[in-house]
């Protein structure tokens, strides 16, 4: 209430399209009798805002400079359509005051098109010209971008058009003739081909659940016993100073609030919250040997997102019981050995630029790949894609898991090679959201074979460390050999070449 309005020399003539929340906010910078509104009266003076349906604008707000007459859309196209016929701002001035103008810009752009202050000095006519040429210059720019805009939205419609068509076709192949002959069909080429383009999301948690099968025999009545007792381990956690896989059950509570932030569905209050917590708090008391391990809550988070309670409990027990799963959560140092291993003869057979690469910076699998095999790349990846990932991986197992690592590392592999050690292990822990993302990272993983040699990948990764190690030295050491006989081979026929052309000469 202190603050007194100072004289205005100029003060601009805006307008705003906003929606009314905004208009709060720029009213509150502003001194109320600076503040106007035009309306059809021109007989409000506070900060009111009133809808221009007429001309097709939004919200009218005017910060008056010698505030005459505030033009309409038809009288300032008018205006400027005989600007561009070769009338200039600086004719018009001529013939009135430029003190006294009849009209105000409809938007600061617009002012390049309109007379100065009288404070200032009268535009030349070349300056004039100039003026309208760059402002069609920036009208023409940002219709070509609207066009470009318009043209990738109505790209990703179609593509999404197609997505859905795709999906709906193969829900009904699912539904009618693999999912009821599950046994005869899990392996036919049909099924297996469908597999690979992505589960439809209606049927992705039952053909998970059949994928990995529940060799553990666990039902229902065991899940609830042990989610009882999980219960009473919470109520009476303040006590329990156990040194075993249940005292983690003081880790769940804090772990759940990381896991998918970004959906708000499993944090303190979602929908889900509670949901996970009890299955991985039944889970930590079913096998205390393994307890919980950060990283559980992301593949038990995804169970439930496509299946229910009792379902996703099962399959998160079933999964975790795999032996690669096993090794990794129960941090058995040689098994994790032999896969990182085995990893690595398979990179250095695909990727051998990248393989130097990461060589040249003592940058090994451990640090990247266990982030990887403990989420089952939900963190990493974006959800969809991810999703995409463990459609395959119940269908081929630990080995696609590898495969998809490799299928990343080609993917961006002109990007990493010109990282150094830091920027790439930024990069892998959290890869960027491309668009078809998707598409092109089945395409990598497609063009990564698992073959070294004759062997396969579950040949490789049953070999002892020592082997694995062995064999890749061995192979470099060949390829080493090869390279020097190609250079002095070369080398012999440019020396038999020179001595020829000197014998003639």
């Amino acid at each position: 209430s202190s603050l007194q309005p100072r004289p205005l020399t100029h003060v601009t003539c805006d307008l705003i399209t906003a929606p009314p929340p905004q208009l709060s906010s720029i009213s509150s910078c502003i001194h109320p009798q600076l503040l106007r509104t035009h309306t059809h009266t021109h007989t409000h003076t506070h900060t009111h805002t009133r809808s221009q349906h007429a001309t097709g604008c939004g919200v009218l707000v005017l910060l008056p400079w010698r505030l005459r007459h505030v033009m309409s859309l038809q009288e300032y196209e008018a205006r400027h359509s005989m600007m561009a016929a070769g009338s200039s701002p600086t004719h018009h001035a001529s013939g009135r005051s430029r003190k006294n103008l009849e009209f105000e810009p409809l938007s600061t752009t617009a002012l390049i098109l309109e007379d100065r202050p009288a404070n200032l000095p009268a535009k030349s006519e070349a300056e004039a010209q100039r003026h309208r040429q760059q402002y069609d210059e920036m009208v023409a720019g940002a219709k070509r971008r609207e066009l470009r805009e318009a043209q990738r939205r109505q790209s990703r419609r179609q593509e999404r058009f197609r997505q859905e068509e795709s999906i709906a076709s193969a829900m009904l192949v699912w539904n009618n003739h693999i999912l009821p002959h599950w046994d005869a069909m899990r392996s036919s080429r049909r099924a297996r081909d469908l597999w690979w383009q992505g589960l439809p999301p209606n049927v992705r948690g039952r053909v998970w659940s059949l994928a990995v099968g529940n060799e553990l025999n666990i039902t229902a009545e065991l899940y609830h016993i042990f989610l009882s007792r999980a219960k009473e381990r919470w109520r009476n956690r303040a006590e329990d100073q156990a040194d075993d896989g249940e005292s983690s059950l003081q880790l769940i509570t804090l772990d759940i609030s990381r896991t998918f932030p970004s959906l708000c569905v499993f944090q303190k209050g979602g929908p889900y919250h509670d949901l996970l917590q009890s299955i991985l708090g039944a889970y930590a008391c079913y096998r205390p040997d393994v307890g919980y391990v950060q990283g559980m809550s992301f593949i038990a988070a995804v169970l439930i997102l496509n299946m229910d309670e009792v379902d996703a409990f099962v399959c998160f027990s079933n999964l975790i019981n795999k032996p690669c799963q096993m090794a990794f959560f129960r941090v058995d140092h040689q098994l994790m050995l032999r896969y990182f291993g085995a990893f690595e003869v398979f990179f250095e057979e695909s990727l051998p630029r990248l393989f130097l690469h990461f060589q040249s910076f003592s940058l090994t699998p451990d640090l990247y790949l266990i982030d990887w095999i403990f989420s089952l790349y939900t963190k990493p990846l974006p959800l969809d894609v991810a999703c995409r990932v463990w459609d395959v991986f119940c269908r081929d197992g630990e080995e696609f898991l590898f495969r998809t690592g490799l299928g990343i590392l080609r993917l961006h592999q002109d990007v990493l090679l010109h990282m150094d050690f830091i920027h790439i292990a930024q990069f892998l822990s959290r890869l960027p959201d491309e668009e078809l993302l998707s598409d092109r990272l089945f395409a990598c993983i497609a063009a990564t074979p698992m073959l070294s040699g004759n062997r396969k990948w579950s040949q490789v990764s049953r070999l002892p460390v020592s082997r694995v190690r062995e064999r890749g030295e061995k192979k470099r050491k060949v390829k080493c050999v090869c390279v020097c006989v190609c250079v002095c081979v070369c080398v012999s026929q440019v020396l038999s070449s020179v001595t020829k052309e000197a014998e003639k000469s």
